[in-house]
């Protein structure tokens, strides 16, 4: 019984891992939709939209690192309680 719980605890983190990066890579090509778009209509203010973008996608990316580490941590703390 108790393995049962530590295999469905690891793949629990790995789930949470898997879905924050999966997350991440959406959102970030959202991002770079809004930003290609709104160059495009308005060209002249393309380098604000860009440093936005840039800094919109380096949050959403440190986020994801987060649950990354999130899940990482979770599947330590399961390997090490066997």
């Amino acid at each position: 019984m108790l393995s049962l719980i530590l295999a469905s605890a690891g793949i629990g983190a790995g789930i949470a891992a898997g879905g924050s990066v999966i997350g991440a890579g959406i959102g970030i090509g959202q991002i770079g939709n809004a930003a290609g778009n709104g160059i495009a209509r308005q060209p002249e203010a393309g380098e604000a939209i860009r440093g936005n973008a840039l800094l919109l996608a380096a949050l959403v990316e440190g986020v994801a690192f987060f649950g990354v580490v999130v899940g990482l941590l979770l599947s330590f703390k399961v390997t090490a309680g066997a």
